[in-house]
C-alpha cells in the first residue's frame, strides 16, 4: 500500500518570509505612502490599491484632476475599483449611482433623488510622478507634505515596482546603515559626510562611497539622500569620474503587516564636456544617456534588489544589538517614533528606543518574477 500523495511532496525548508511568521509585526506609519506612478493613471482610469490591510480606489477624473477614496460605494456597498468614469463623474458598477468631483452623489441609475450621502474621500498628492495618499493613525489631516524635487536629464523617468514581505521603516533605515554597503552592496566603504540632519517629518544625509571597478580603477560617489516619513526617499547620486549623475526615488508603502510594495523611480543624465563646443557638447551628453539610460537603470534596481531576501526574511528587532560600523541607526529610529502611535511605558517593540546603540549621530530641528520570491507588481 502506497503513501497518501499529499504526504510525499517535497517537506518545507528555507528561510520563513516574514509576513508568514507569528513575530509581531511593527504598527502601520502614518503618512504619504505611493500607491501608484503618475503614469499609470491616465484620464479616465480607476486603479485599486492596498494601504495598510484595507483597499484604496484611485481615479484620474476626464479632466486630469486625480481622486483617493474608499473603496466601497454608499449606496449598498459594491467595490469603486470596479466603477468607470464618465466625464468628471464616478458610476457605480451596481445601480449606475454618480459621484461628482467632490464626492457627492449627482444622480442615479433610475432618475430619482440622489442621496445625499458622499463618497468617502483620501488625501491624495501627485508629485515627483507619484500618486501618495495620506493616512494617519488617528484620522488626522495632513500636516505636511512630499516636496517636489529637482528632474535632472531630457529623457523619461524609469520605473519598477516590486512587491515583499518586510517593513517599510527598514527600507528608509538603510540610507543611515553604513556598515551594510560594504558587506551587502560590495562599496570598499562609505562614510557620512555629516552627521543626519532631521526635521519633524525628513533627515538629509549626505555620503561618499568608495568604489572600484576594471578599466576605471578607483573612484568615489557622493551621496545625497532626502527622506519624508517612512515611505518616500530621494536620492541624489553624482560620479565625478563618468560624468553621470542619477536621481532615484524610493517608495515603500506598507500593504499589509510584514508586507509592502516597493517602488523605485530613475532618472539619469551626463555633464556636457567642458572643453567641446556647447552644441557637440550637449549632443555627447545626450546621446550617453540615451544608450546608457536602460543599462544604468538595471544596475541601479540591481542594486537595490540586493536588500531583497533581507527584507523578506527579516524581523524587526528591539532593542538591536549595534556594534561599530553600524551607522546611526540608534537616532534613526528614536526619530522615526513619531509616524508610529503612542505606546505606554519606556520600552516596546513598537517604539524604537536605540538602546544598545553603539554609534550615534547628531539630530537637530531643520527646515516579471523578482528575486526571493518577490512578485513584481505594476509597470
Amino acid at each position: 500500500m502506497g503513501l497518501p500523495r499529499p504526504y510525499t511532496r517535497t517537506i518545507t525548508e528555507g528561510p520563513t518570509s516574514a509576513d508568514a511568521t507569528a513575530a509581531p509585526a511593527l504598527p502601520y506609519p502614518s503618512g504619504w505612502s505611493a500607491l501608484a506612478f503618475s503614469s499609470e493613471l491616465k484620464p479616465g482610469t480607476v486603479l485599486t490599491r492596498p494601504l495598510a490591510g484595507e483597499d484604496v480606489v484611485l481615479y484620474r477624473l476626464r479632466s486630469g484632476g486625480l481622486r483617493a477614496i474608499r473603496p466601497y460605494c454608499p449606496h449598498l456597498g459594491a467595490h469603486l475599483g470596479l466603477a468607470r468614469v464618465d466625464g468628471d463623474d464616478l458610476v457605480c458598477p451596481f445601480h449606475q449611482f454618480a459621484f461628482g468631483p467632490d464626492g457627492a452623489c449627482v444622480r442615479t441609475g433610475y432618475d430619482t433623488p440622489p442621496p445625499r450621502t458622499p463618497l468617502t474621500r483620501l488625501p491624495v498628492h501627485e508629485v515627483n510622478g507619484a500618486v501618495l495618499v495620506w493616512r494617519h493613525h488617528d484620522g488626522r489631516d495632513p500636516d505636511w507634505f512630499v516636496p517636489p524635487w529637482h528632474e535632472i536629464g531630457h529623457r523619461p523617468a524609469r520605473e519598477a515596482s516590486w512587491e515583499l514581505a518586510g517593513n517599510v521603516q527598514e527600507v528608509i533605515e538603510n540610507s543611515v546603515d553604513l556598515g551594510h554597503f560594504a558587506t551587502l552592496h560590495g562599496w570598499r566603504r562609505a562614510e557620512m559626510g555629516a552627521p543626519v540632519a532631521y526635521d519633524d517629518a525628513g533627515f538629509h544625509v549626505s555620503m561618499r562611497a568608495h568604489e572600484s571597478a576594471p578599466l576605471l580603477g578607483d573612484f568615489v560617489v557622493d551621496i545625497e539622500v532626502d527622506g519624508y516619513g517612512l515611505g518616500c526617499l530621494h536620492a541624489d547620486v553624482h560620479t565625478p569620474r563618468l560624468g553621470l549623475r542619477m536621481c532615484t526615488m524610493v517608495l515603500p508603502t506598507a500593504v499589509g503587516p510584514h508586507r509592502m510594495q516597493f517602488r523605485q523611480r530613475n532618472r539619469i543624465a551626463f555633464t556636457e564636456p567642458s572643453r567641446l563646443p556647447v552644441p557637440l557638447a550637449r549632443t555627447v551628453s545626450r546621446t550617453a544617456a540615451r544608450l546608457l539610460d536602460r543599462a544604468v537603470f538595471r544596475s541601479s534596481c540591481e542594486f537595490t534588489a540586493a536588500d531583497f531576501p533581507i527584507w523578506n526574511h527579516k524581523q524587526y528587532l528591539q532593542p538591536p544589538g549595534l556594534a561599530h560600523g553600524d551607522g546611526p541607526i540608534g537616532p534613526f529610529r528614536r526619530w522615526a517614533r513619531r509616524f508610529y502611535p503612542p505606546v505606554e511605558g519606556a520600552e516596546s517593540g513598537v517604539a524604537p528606543s536605540g538602546h544598545g546603540e553603539a554609534e550615534g549621530g547628531a539630530t537637530r530641528r531643520a527646515g516579471q518574477q523578482g528575486p526571493c520570491g518577490t512578485r513584481q507588481v505594476g509597470r
